[in-house]
């Protein structure tokens, strides 16, 4: 503690007078004994005693001074206390008030899950010309958040609904784009551009091409997302999940310029994004369903995601790989009449 250091302090600056007091204290003893003449030894005695007295105030009033500081340094201490618990009451409350008005324009929650790893609400997306599901969650843990590859090998495919049955998950979508080809003899679908499962590249990394973004999750929870020429690039950001398509739709609050060849048609649609407040996004879009749900064009999909207060958003893949599955179920009605096997799926644990 401060005071402790500022007794030591006094006690060393007040050594040598006090030591002094005491030789000459000794010395009008010694006197006395063998009989001297004692009267400038009177006068001496009662300047020592003078010095001994005022000694002995100036300790007085550094010790009150000691005991003033120690009593300051306490309140001090007390106010930074309550200052940091008014703070993190702030904090709390501009949370609150932020998730308030999210869920006001999501509307009501049609289901829920809360664990302590991560809290998922889900909303029904009923628009003119086009209907779907939101899911949005909010991690406690980056962890839930995993890609699984289709039967967990490369090259494998499986739907969102064996995925989520088979690693136990919660909630979970279809993830990036993917293409067919034969290797080893055997036909497969494998992943585009790049794909992080657990930390690690999928098929080694590839430079971001035309319009192919990654888009994922760091250590942090927070959603990385981009166009990333160089491995380092994206390696900086600490991506342990992440799958890849195109185009951009939003970053920082904004839409990005579309591909003209992406920008007016009507399709269903699977969208990752996250709020400002860190919490993911993850929409379905059904489509190319004239009696349910037409789809959705890419540029009528940026207005709704700004309408929602959606800071990110990326476009997966789409068509007939567009699904959604909470709680073993199916959410929304995939267009083939049925899930489409995919390359890889994006899973929420619980």
């Amino acid at each position: 503690m401060k005071w402790k250091t500022y007794i030591l302090i006094a006690v060393f600056l007040l050594a040598p007078f006090i030591g002094l007091s005491l030789v000459l204290v000794g010395f009008e003893q010694q006197a006395e004994a063998l009989s001297l003449p004692l009267e400038g030894m009177d006068q001496a005695a009662a300047r020592v005693e003078s010095s001994v007295s005022n000694l002995r105030q100036n300790a007085a009033f550094l010790n009150e001074s000691i005991a003033e500081q120690e009593r300051e340094y306490k309140e001090q201490e007390k106010l930074l206390q309550e200052l940091a618990h008014r703070s993190q009451d702030q904090k709390e409350m501009s949370d609150q008030m932020y998730e308030k008005r999210i869920l006001t324009m999501l509307g009501p929650a049609i289901d829920s899950y809360r664990s302590q790893r991560v809290e998922i609400k889900v909303f029904k997306l009923d628009e003119l010309g086009y209907r779907g599901y939101i899911a949005k969650a909010k991690l406690f843990d980056p962890s839930v958040v995993k890609v699984v590859l289709g039967q967990d090998k490369l090259g494998g495919s499986e739907t969102t609904s064996s995925a989520v049955k088979r690693t136990g998950a919660i909630l979970g979508v279809n993830g990036g784009g993917f293409y067919s080809a034969v290797k080893d003899g055997k036909t497969g679908i494998f992943p585009i551009g790049n794909t992080i499962v657990d930390g690690e590249f999928v098929t080694g990394f590839h430079p971001s091409n035309g319009e192919v973004f990654f888009a994922g999750i760091g250590q942090h929870g927070k959603l990385i997302g981009g166009h990333f020429r160089e491995e380092k690039a994206l390696l900086n950001h600490k991506p342990i999940q992440g799958v890849s398509f195109l185009p951009i739709l939003i970053q920082g609050g904004k839409p990005l310029p579309l591909p003209k060849e992406w920008k007016n048609t009507k399709h269903p649609r699977t969208i990752i994004g996250e709020y400002a407040n860190g919490d993911f996004i993850l929409i379905v879009v059904d489509g190319r369903q004239s009696d349910w749900s037409k789809g959705v064009t890419l540029e009528r999909l940026q207005i709704k995601l700004i309408e929602l207060g959606v800071k990110e958003g990326y476009n997966l893949d789409g068509g007939g790989s567009s699904a959604m599955v909470f709680k073993d179920r199916v959410l929304n009605r995939p267009s083939d009449g049925k899930q489409r096997p995919v390359a890889n799926n994006i899973v929420i644990m619980p």
